[in-house]
């Protein structure tokens, strides 16, 4: 159980993860700032489990900024921060693509950690939670700005624990495989090869996440089978990439599959 009352705030809470974690929170008597970009949904979520809403743009610099401000005062300090807030864009990968990936899924976290260092280690207190998702730890087969930007998030909380870890600042990494969330798109090859078999509930997620709030572990794995790919990756590169090609080797046969079918 979390501590009671700790100032939690949560980007990317009006669906998914970000729901649940929202819910899940509150329920374990923590003070919750709800913060996305859809409003209508950001408000909902803060109605439904008793949180404060604060929509907006948590990958713009102005925005993280307003939030960590708006959350200060609401909480009276903020005790955890999911950098939840993350995009994939759909196989597309466009200068624009990647841009916007690149912003939502790394730039925010670094622009968050940035407004929240200079309180937590004034009081030598703090936590950050990244949702990066198992793609950065291994990859996502079809969505090279998500699997590439998610990379680079796993480097940045990686960096801020060994940095930050000795000075009362705690650093974790959410990586789940699939969750079944509105990102997860199953009209795809991918979706359905990769994820489908893997698709868990956003509050087993959440679950996962509580527990591992309690030991302070960095990588939370809601999928336990992500360590054993994620070791083979390091141990043996070359037969993890060939893993990787047997299976968009099956998408692909997928793909032909279902154009040959129509």
């Amino acid at each position: 159980m979390l501590q009671h009352g700790p100032g939690i705030v949560i980007t990317g809470a009006g669906h998914g993860i970000g729901r649940a974690l929202a819910r899940r929170m509150t329920a374990e008597g923590a003070r919750v700032v709800v913060n996305d970009l859809d409003a209508h949904a950001c408000e909902a979520v803060a109605t439904e489990v008793g949180a404060i809403a604060a929509p907006g743009d948590a990958a713009d610099s102005e925005g993280v900024a307003d939030l960590v401000a708006r959350s200060h005062e609401a909480l009276g300090g903020i005790d955890i921060f999911f950098a939840n807030a993350g995009i994939e864009t759909g196989g597309r990968d466009s200068d624009e693509d990647w841009q916007r990936s690149w912003d939502v899924n790394v730039m925010s976290h670094v622009r968050a950690f940035r407004e929240l260092a200079p309180a937590w280690l004034q009081r030598g207190e703090g936590r950050f939670v990244a949702t990066v998702s198992a793609a950065g730890l291994l990859t996502m087969l079809g969505a090279a700005p998500y699997a590439a930007t998610k990379h680079a998030a796993l480097a940045h909380a990686e960096w801020l624990s060994a940095t930050y870890g000795d000075r009362g600042i705690t650093v974790q990494c959410l990586c789940p495989q699939g969750v079944r969330t509105r990102m997860v798109r199953l009209d795809t090859a991918e979706g359905q090869v990769i994820l489908g078999p893997t698709l868990i509930e956003p509050e087993d997620v959440a679950d996962t996440v509580v527990a591992a709030l309690a030991d302070d572990r960095f990588l939370i794995l809601p999928h336990p089978e992500v360590q054993t790919y994620y070791e083979l990756r390091a141990r043996n590169t070359d037969k993890w990439l060939r893993g990787m090609r047997e299976v968009q080797r099956r998408v692909d046969e997928h793909v032909a599959g279902t154009i040959s079918d129509g």
